[in-house]
């Protein structure tokens, strides 16, 4: 089975090794149809500890590294501002 890979933005980089990535997703009200934005925070694994504030990364699936831990950063799409 493959692992999932979701694409998200780094929000924080404070803890060593570790970035925090906000997934967002447009989900339908099932009533109104109106289409809602909802998102979900990740803690990934930065092995280089290079992730920025603002990056677009894609994130996968692993084993767990520590009690939140369950994604680490594969591939950087862009980079962010560092201001």
């Amino acid at each position: 089975m493959p692992k999932r890979k979701i694409e998200g933005v780094v929000v924080s980089n404070k803890m060593d090794k570790t970035a925090v990535v906000r997934v967002e997703r447009i989900k339908q009200h099932p009533l109104y149809r109106k289409y809602l934005r909802r998102h979900s925070r990740f803690m990934a694994h930065d092995e280089a500890n290079e992730a920025g504030m603002g990056d677009r990364v894609i994130i996968e699936e692993c084993r767990p590294l520590s009690r939140n831990k369950r994604w680490q950063i594969v591939e950087w799409l862009e980079r962010g501002d560092e201001a």
